[in-house]
């Protein structure tokens, strides 16, 4: 309760943002994938190597099945089951003793003969492997960051969805556009409780300087306020009194009003300094104009994070062409043409991860040997301080917003026309000097008060503006203290906007990686057949070629006509 106005005060809500919740889930995600991905005997499954021990020996030597100490095979002979290993030959050579040493080498010089054998066979297909992953790590870390922003409207069929939820069951939005709510407010809780809060802010300005830029504007104000007085009740006491005299009555009530309006201006103005937090709701002003227009809480990120969005998308392209290259590795020494799709999934799913882990991680800089190491958007918090300070303080807390907001907002309004009645009512004891039977009627005054809100905002000038935005200096002030702030707290600027979907923007590249690696499969199996486009391209450059040729032949032949000497031509 405020003890000077008798107004209650508006309880603030406090908006938290979900923790990150993909750092937990992808590990698993991952390991589960390598899991599915190996379609092998279990004995052989993590090892290549295993798999053509089995093969050189099956071909040059026999292996009893006493000579191998697995569980499973053990289990086998017990139940008098053909192994695997030897139910494709049988039994009938006694097997040479396995010497120290002997295989392992041959192995590894098995393997790296067949992939060097499977690379020179076909280079182009194995060259082309680090390469794709490349383009679809940078395609899908480039989808992400768009993702993040648009569409602005929801796109698709919208048969179901759920609040602030960006993805329908047909259709998407952008995580920005569709959770404008709950971002704007936690941006406001975040500059209210750490940077700036808004009596810090109306103190600075000076009543006598708001009543001297309000005053030029207060005569047409007042009279058409005045002459609304009049017509409603005022008529009904000099009804019978001719037209010229009710414009002398209102042009005298005028210049009474431009008379004292400076030393009323200022007392109003007072008052609404000191009941800021009754008539001003910053939250609700920023918030509004956020949903008014979903396009401006994006603008804002794409330029408080353009570096970092920019490195979202770059580092797929090297990101992926490193895993591309491991991806070739395996391709080379593993015989599955699964692991094409599965390996685009993991470049997906990875490029993205890694990605927004570099960013934001660590938040504290953290010394690895000879290096300092921390996320890159928190390094760069003297620059982020000055483009978010810009940009909030020139295009959404400006001086025509707060008055548009403290005249407009149905959550304030009340209270403004608390305030403003009480002065009305003085005023009008003023300048009815007798006109009035008796006091004016709290109806006669509420309307008045309304009329003076509803009319208000076509009255504000420029010079007031401009001395408003000047004084309250929003924009050195939030940079100053976003400036001063700790990595933990100055990385909440940012990060929320990745953090709300960031699982659904790491699967959604593993879903679109994934399908790049089966159309590379598909290739590499045959299953999708291209036609070979070096036949159209050499046809089409015999054709140009012949053309041209043709051309300069026709040209060359054209014989020019005889020069004859007239005799014109000679005089």
């Amino acid at each position: 309760m405020n003890h000077e106005t008798g107004l209650l005060k508006r309880p603030t809500t406090r908006v938290q943002m979900s923790p990150p919740r993909s750092s937990l889930l992808l590990l698993p995600t991952l390991i589960l994938l390598l899991l599915v991905s190996v379609s092998v005997d279990p004995i052989y499954a993590f090892s290549p190597i295993l798999n053509n021990v089995k093969r050189s020996y099956i071909t040059d030597r026999i292996i009893h099945p006493n000579q191998i100490s697995h569980p499973l095979m053990k289990k086998q002979q017990k139940q008098n089951l053909p192994s695997r290993m030897t139910a494709s030959f049988p039994l009938t050579t006694v097997p040479r003793p396995l010497e120290d040493g002997d295989g392992s080498n041959n192995d590894k010089g098995n393997i790296f003969q067949n992939a060097k054998r499977k690379f020179q066979e076909r280079p182009g297909t194995y060259l082309l492997i680090p390469l794709i992953a490349a383009f679809v790590g940078w395609f899908t870390n480039y989808l992400a960051v768009q993702m993040i922003f648009y569409p602005i409207q929801f796109r698709g069929i919208p048969l179901y969805r759920r609040p602030e939820v960006p993805l329908g069951l047909l259709g998407w939005q952008g995580i920005v556009p569709c959770k404008t709510r709950t971002m704007s407010q936690a941006l406001v809780n975040m500059v209210t409780k750490e940077l700036l809060t808004v009596p810090e802010a109306f103190e600075r300005l000076n009543p006598k300087m708001l009543a001297k830029y309000l005053a030029p504007q207060v005569p047409d104000l007042g009279n058409q306020v005045i002459q609304g007085v009049l017509s409603e009740q005022g008529r009904a006491v000099i009804g019978s009194f001719p037209m010229t005299l009710w414009s002398g009555v209102t042009h005298h009530l005028t210049g009474l009003v431009q008379f004292c309006n400076v030393r009323i201006l200022t007392t109003v103005m007072k008052d609404l300094i000191c009941n800021c937090q009754d008539i001003f709701s910053l939250e609700n002003c920023v918030v509004n104009q956020m949903l008014l227009d979903r396009a401006k809480l994006g603008e804002l990120f794409r330029k408080v994070g353009k570096v970092e969005l920019d490195f979202l998308t770059n580092s797929g392209l090297w990101f992926g062409f490193l895993l591309g290259l491991i991806q070739m590795a395996v391709a080379l020494v593993w015989e599955n043409p699964w692991s094409l799709s599965i390996g685009g999934m993991i470049v997906g799913l990875a490029t993205n991860w890694l990605a927004l882990k570099w960013i934001f991680e660590p938040v504290n800089p953290t010394q690895i040997g000879p290096f300092i190491v921390q996320g890159m958007f928190l390094r760069r918090q003297k620059e982020v301080a000055a483009e978010f300070s810009k940009f909030f303080a020139s295009n959404i807390v400006t001086s025509q917003q707060i008055w548009n907001s403290i005249l407009t907002d149905p959550s304030t309004t009340p209270a403004l026309a608390v305030i403003l009645s009480n002065h009305v009512r003085r005023l009008l004891k003023i300048v009815s000097f007798g006109l009035f039977q008796g006091s004016p009627s709290e109806g006669t005054i509420q309307k008045v008060t309304l009329q003076t809100i509803l009319h208000l905002p076509k009255y504000l000038s420029s010079g007031l503006h401009g001395y408003v935005d000047k004084t309250l200096g929003l924009e050195q002030t939030l940079r100053i203290k976003m400036e001063a702030l700790s990595p933990a707290k100055f990385e909440r600027v940012l990060h929320p906007i990745f953090e709300e979907d960031e699982l659904t923007l790491i699967l959604a590249g593993g879903a679109l990686g994934f399908a790049a690696g089966l159309i590379q499969q598909g290739i590499e199996t045959g299953a999708i057949k291209l036609s070979n486009p070096l036949p159209r391209i050499r046809k089409l450059l015999e054709g140009a070629w012949h053309s041209m040729s043709s051309l300069l032949r026709q040209l060359s032949s054209r014989k020019e006509p005889p020069f004859s000497e007239t005799e014109e031509d000679l005089t």
